[in-house]
């Protein structure tokens, strides 16, 4: 398997290199050359497999000969070794025709751990078999940063910064990154948003010099690996419901559009997929784009779902590329257009095209509050403010036809405990092993909004540990 840049001015590149890579030289992501396909029958031998299986078979088309295919299996086995359920992604019932699916029950109770547990062992055995080190430098909106750094402490190959909106994440998402005392761990709160984040880790790709002088590297969904670690449990939704014989929906709250697009990739490789509904909060530059072809930024709104507060969705990009049919030319100039405008500019008829799979919603924090406490009241059922969006998503765009919608749960409930106390009157407990969080020391500097300071803070970072 090869892999291309959405942009065209990269070389082409094989699953590890990529992995290695993250961003193109060109300011495109990669994609692969060529789409896997599983026929019906492929999807059928998968069914009842154990999820770290699953995950290695899914998965293997797009590694190909860059690592052996035992490798891969016993990376899957190990990453999912710690999780907190044994199915490691329980489908559990709401209602008729509703289910949602678990993703938090990993060592940062989030979604993120899914792939991040994965690229952690990924990044061990390249760099062991290249003999190289890493920097790996990644923005967070809440979530990833935290599961990264879980992933990556204490690897001696490897050094992490982590940059986070400066009071912008929830306290327990915070702490979870900034009270792990690592040597080779950094964490910078930065002075805006975490779009403001994002372009600083994209600034630093762009600028060969740094990045060729610290080895960098990338952990956001804008590195591939991690969106194919991603698709494994769409597989494993849709297999429990009958695919590839019943036809199935996803519901996904949405914010960098990383998890939407690994449902995008498993129907493109064969799982029969209805519909994606992609989830949105007050920032919804997502649903307006699906509702009426307004792809224009606006200023991001905090809300009760900040990993959802993003007006920027890296991965977008990487479904523009197809709609366009994979002319690199048209998404770079779409792509540079839109960042210097802030609107892109969709020809109708590859809107119409996006609306045939993808279906936007949208929820503030008033609705998504309300739903909190009517899941509480209708089923018992607590669910964090983001995976209540998707929840309330599938309820308002149900497929009809016996077609059941799965939604994303994508954070534990004790991540946000103020929002569903609120909602609900309980306040959920951390589980035992992160009982202490709030006694643990801190560690992180606050830094401006700006490139050459945090790059600064990368080179001391790597220059301590170098020594």
């Amino acid at each position: 398997m090869r892999y291309i840049s959405t942009r065209g001015q990269a070389p082409a590149r094989d699953f590890a290199d990529v992995l290695l890579a993250g961003l193109a030289e060109d300011g495109g992501l990669f994609m692969p050359e060529t789409w896997p396909h599983f026929s019906p029958a492929d999807l059928r031998a998968m069914r009842g497999l154990p999820y770290p299986e699953l995950a290695a078979r899914v998965m293997q088309p797009f590694v190909g000969g860059a690592i052996p295919f035992e490798v891969l299996r016993t990376i899957c086995h190990e990453s999912y070794a710690g999780f907190g359920h044994p199915a490691i992604v329980p489908l559990i019932q709401l209602e008729t025709g509703l289910f949602v699916q678990e993703l938090f029950h990993g060592p940062t109770l989030a979604f993120k751990d899914m792939a991040m547990q994965v690229l952690g062992r990924l990044f061990d055995y390249v760099l062991t078999q290249r003999d190289k080190r890493v920097t790996i430098v990644g923005a967070t909106s809440g979530d990833t940063g935290s599961a990264a750094i879980e992933a990556m402490a204490g690897r001696d190959r490897i050094d992490i910064m982590i940059l986070h909106p400066h009071e912008r994440t929830s306290l327990v998402q915070r702490r979870q990154m900034t009270t792990v005392h690592a040597a080779n761990v950094g964490n910078v709160a930065v002075e805006g948003t975490f779009d403001d984040c994002q372009d600083i880790v994209k600034a630093m790709f762009a600028d060969t010099g740094f990045r060729d002088e610290v080895r960098l590297s990338a952990v956001n969904s804008i590195n591939w690996a991690r969106i194919a670690a991603q698709i494994p449990y769409y597989f494993a939704a849709a297999l429990a419901l009958g695919a590839p014989d019943r036809e199935v929906a996803f519901s996904v709250p949405t914010g960098n559009f990383g998890n939407v697009l690994a449902a995008w990739a498993a129907r493109r490789m064969g799982l029969p997929v209805a519909r994606l509904i992609v989830g949105s909060n007050r920032n919804d530059i997502l649903a307006r784009f699906l509702e009426s072809n307004d792809m224009s930024m606006v200023p991001v709104e905090p809300s009760l779902s900040p990993s959802m507060d993003i007006q920027v969705s890296s991965n977008f990009e990487r479904v523009l590329f197809e709609l366009l049919d994979r002319d690199a030319d048209a998404t770079r100039q779409t792509m540079l257009s839109f960042r210097e405008t802030g609107r892109m500019a969709v020809p109708e008829a590859i809107w119409h095209r996006a609306r045939g799979v993808f279906h936007g919603f949208r929820l503030d924090d008033a609705g998504t509050e309300a739903e909190i406490r009517r899941l509480h009241a209708a089923a018992g059922y607590l669910a964090d403010p983001h995976s209540a969006i998707g929840i309330a998503a599938a309820r308002a765009l149900p497929c009809g036809g016996g077609v059941p919608v799965v939604a994303m749960a994508t954070a534990h409930p004790a991540k946000f405990p103020d929002a569903m106390e609120r909602a609900t009157g309980q306040r959920p407990a951390l589980p035992p092993r992160m009982a202490d969080l709030f006694e643990r020391e801190e560690r992180f500097t606050v830094l401006p909004n700006d490139l050459g300071t945090v790059e600064a803070a990368v080179r001391a970072l790597v220059g301590r540990n170098a020594g």
